[in-house]
């Protein structure tokens, strides 16, 4: 089991907030919501979905860039607040 923990952006986007982890947003990490909060939940969802994808068909998993985040093999929690 792998931990990965990525910094993803939120910007307002019109009258919704949109949130995308920059490296990996050509293989569709972005997402958006009406809040905040819900678009962080919405992007966390979406990476989520990502990462099992690429695991269940065997794919590399893209490299993560110096400072967007690691990854790590002891368990993590990450708490945003």
């Amino acid at each position: 089991m792998k931990t990965y923990v990525l910094k993803v952006r939120i910007e307002p986007d019109e009258d919704v907030w949109r949130a995308f982890y920059p490296a990996w947003e050509h293989i569709g990490a972005s997402t958006w919501g009406c809040t905040q909060e819900e678009a962080l939940k919405n992007i966390q969802e979406v990476l989520q979905m990502v990462l099992e994808d690429m695991a269940e068909m065997n794919d590399p998993i893209p490299e993560i860039p110096e400072g967007e985040g690691f990854v790590s093999i002891e368990p993590q929690v990450a708490v945003t607040i």
